[in-house]
């Protein structure tokens, strides 16, 4: 891969991630403080986005794989994409809010895969190429919460602005990208092929079932993370609210470089444990921190999401590779998304929503009862998972 393109991809990456960056981190804190949406409102449309991703295998399945070079389908998504999110921004009520900002979804999750394919279809050699390429997706996102900061725009409608700015960007330079065909022009579809549901035959593993089901369950405090934190941030008086929930971002580039290391020490297993303590520690770090009192028990909950992310997702997605056959391989894979990413946080959304609702007073939350609800559910899910998982053999850890 010569210089130019590893360049080319490179900020194809970061502004792919600066897109969603600029509105995720604070949008929640901005719809309810700002725009006076509902818990519920404001959890169903941070909900789009795992709708959008059990959506976005059927579109990249029967269309973006079959019939479009994915540069262009890239391009073209993104500026429908910027549209329906500056139209968003400019509404004033749920009702118009909330289509224009699934629109937006719809066309910006599809895109997580395409870039994937523009990267890996310029690489010989993936497996050491694109995790240097991929880092520059994390930058951007950390570089999207530190500029909206700086800007002074965490609660404010602009945000949608900077990510509209960034998708117009990104669109337009998608056309310049390498070439990318159609990979499976000519093949035949199938729905289940699609959703990776040809890796159910993995599910007769007692273990492999295990890890799906907690990695389902696990996903549903996530929520509770990805969407509450920001208005967590700013009730505890935090201005930068989206430059300090970068930090964990931060986190996640250190714990991903040293995670060859942990991963030959511990196996697939503990590091699963690993990463589900660390939420379960997060979350109790939250629920007991008290107004007014240091922030150092806050910040320390934020930065472990190196740990949370990097040592379970990343195992997991090592172990769903080692465990499926080479067939279905990319099925499975597709499997664990939908399942994580799709389902689970979509059901999370609800249910934040409803325990948030249900502890606000007069527009004032109750944290310490709306954290130890995704606390004791993390928990859970780690008993179950400590309970009947059993780590893969030594020899396949290894060659993984």
């Amino acid at each position: 891969m010569n210089p130019s393109v590893r360049t080319k991809l490179s900020l194809m990456m970061f502004l792919q991630y600066l897109v969603w960056g600029a509105w995720f981190a604070t949008g929640y804190a901005f719809l309810t403080k700002k725009m006076g949406f509902t818990d519920v409102q404001a959890a169903s449309c941070y909900a789009t986005t795992n709708l959008a991703a059990m959506i976005a295998p059927f579109f990249m399945g029967m269309i973006a794989d079959r019939f479009f070079a994915a540069e262009r389908v890239l391009g073209v998504l993104h500026l429908l994409g910027a549209l329906f999110i500056y139209l968003a921004s400019q509404q004033t009520s749920f009702g118009s809010f909330y289509p224009l900002l699934l629109a937006h979804t719809l066309c910006y999750m599809p895109t997580m895969a395409l870039t994937n394919s523009v990267a890996f279809a310029q690489m010989s050699n993936p497996g050491r190429q694109f995790p240097g390429v991929r880092v520059l997706g994390t930058i951007g996102w950390i570089a999207a919460g530190q500029l909206v900061s700086m800007m002074k725009i965490d609660l404010d409608v602009r945000i949608f602005h900077v990510a509209a700015i960034a998708g117009i960007v990104l669109g337009i330079f998608s056309f310049t990208l390498p070439h990318t065909p159609p990979r499976a022009k000519g093949d035949k579809a199938s729905i289940g092929s699609i959703l990776g549901l040809d890796a159910l035959s993995l599910m007769k593993d007692r273990s492999f079932a295990i890890f799906m089901i907690g990695s389902f369950l696990i996903c549903i405090p996530l929520a509770f993370y990805y969407n509450m934190t920001g208005s967590f941030l700013a009730d505890r008086g935090v201005t930068d609210v989206a430059g300090t929930m970068s930090w964990g971002q931060m986190s996640e580039i250190f714990f991903m470089l040293v995670f060859p290391l942990f991963f030959a020490r511990l196996g697939v297993k503990w590091m699963l444990v690993a990463g589900m303590v660390a939420w379960a520690a997060r979350y109790m770090l939250f629920a007991g921190h008290e107004a007014g009192a240091s922030m150092w028990p806050v910040y320390l909950g934020v930065i472990l999401h190196g740990i949370c992310y990097d040592f379970f997702f990343v195992t997991g997605q090592v172990y769903v590779d080692e465990r499926a056959d080479a067939k279905i391989r990319s099925a499975a894979q597709g499997f664990i998304a939908f399942a994580t990413y799709g389902l689970g946080m979509f059901v999370g959304s609800y249910i934040q929503g409803a325990v948030a609702e249900k502890y606000t007073v007069e527009g004032v939350k109750a944290w310490d009862k709306i954290w130890t609800i995704p606390a004791v559910g993390a928990v859970g899910v780690l008993l179950l998972f400590m309970a009947f998982f059993r780590s893969p053999p030594a020899a396949k850890q290894v060659a993984a």
